[in-house]
């Protein structure tokens, strides 16, 4: 009896941790991505970079949140596509930064998914270099 209650309560934290695992670790290139911290534009993914200080360019288009199911239960049509407003960041080509928001003034800096290192423009200006 006891063992079968271990046992169940293993099973739990296992499928906590899948759920949680699946937002986060989308597999093909997005490992350790945050659904909500990302977009497309140009069939290229970005990530969220926080902690910048850029300049918003000129507005390049539309950017897409890719539908993110982050409780595991909704079939992927049934989630909502988010969509931002792209534009350039002054001085990084769109193939490196983008900045997505409603406005140049409330943008947030996203970078091109290039692994676990940032590209070395976008990292100046975290470093303010």
């Amino acid at each position: 009896m006891i063992r079968s209650g271990r046992s169940a309560g293993l099973l739990m934290a296992a499928a906590m941790v899948m759920s949680g695992a699946a937002c986060t670790a989308g597999g093909g290139g997005d490992e350790g991505l945050s659904c909500a911290g990302r977009y497309t534009y140009q069939d290229r993914t970005y990530q969220d970079v926080g902690g910048a200080t850029f300049t918003p360019g000129k507005k390049l288009g539309v950017a897409t949140q890719p539908p993110c199911d982050d409780t595991g239960g909704q079939d992927k049509s049934e989630v909502p596509v988010t969509t931002g407003t792209a534009y350039e960041v002054d001085g990084i080509p769109p193939e490196v930064a983008i900045a997505v928001g409603d406005a140049p003034g409330t943008a947030t800096l996203f970078a091109v998914d290039s692994g676990p290192d940032l590209p070395p423009e976008v990292r100046g200006l975290i470093d303010g270099s």
